[in-house]
């Protein structure tokens, strides 16, 4: 899952940063808000955590514009703001979450986790389509009840495809998904990926789109 880090702080920015990825974020970490708002318009992002005090353009400016874009990337703030006034402003411009520095690491990654499966419109933590069950936190998958081991690629692919049931992704949003910034990407990665989930998951699972993308079926095909 990628995310957007937004913090001018360097040693907290760090911090997040390798916590974050340990939890099994792909993170992307900028230093100002216009740098922020840019990277936000390309819609690559699963969720962005904004800290306000951005240098060049503060982030409740920076969530202001995006909203008024029609952009509904999920965003936590995370912020010293701590009077109620400045909590109530921020989610009244659009934030999905509001946390006070300093913040445990599990539970901003908790949170993030959540304001993205509801931005699915997922409401339990632990996914399952058909006989398929994924637990993001844990980092486990279920097939039939029975535990099937993924590497992290394979494992953010079929969260992805999952968190998307039924729609169709082309290979660039799931080049998105996976891979944050400084990270080569083979031209045929996803197609690789794609192949060995439906070895360990079945061949009928996920269902290509010629000229499209993948998609993962709500219902098992019908024999």
């Amino acid at each position: 899952m990628r995310i957007l880090l937004a913090e001018d702080d360097s040693l907290l920015g760090d911090g997040l940063q390798s916590g974050l990825r340990q939890h099994g974020f792909q993170v992307d970490w900028v230093r100002t808000g216009d740098a922020a708002e840019r990277e936000l318009r390309s819609g690559a992002y699963a969720a962005a955590v904004l800290d306000l005090g951005l240098p060049l353009k503060d982030g409740l400016d920076v969530l202001s514009a995006l909203r008024a874009q029609g952009l509904r990337t999920p965003v936590l703030v995370l912020t010293a703001r701590d009077a109620v006034p400045d909590r109530v402003r921020g989610l009244d411009l659009g934030a999905d979450d509001y946390v006070v520095k300093p913040v445990d690491l599990h539970e901003l990654a908790a949170r993030l986790r959540a304001l993205v499966r509801r931005s699915h419109g997922q409401p339990q933590e632990v996914l399952k389509v058909q006989d398929i069950e994924l637990d993001p936190a844990a980092h486990t998958v279920l097939k039939a009840g029975q535990p099937v081991s993924l590497p992290s690629r394979e494992f953010d692919l079929l969260h992805a495809l999952m968190l998307n049931a039924g729609r169709v992704l082309s290979r660039e949003q799931l080049e998105q998904h996976l891979y944050s910034w400084g990270r080569e990407v083979e031209s045929n990665a996803v197609e690789v990926h794609v192949h060995h989930l439906r070895r360990k998951l079945g061949a009928d699972r996920i269902h290509t789109v010629r000229g499209v993308g993948y998609t993962l079926l709500r219902e098992a095909p019908a024999c």
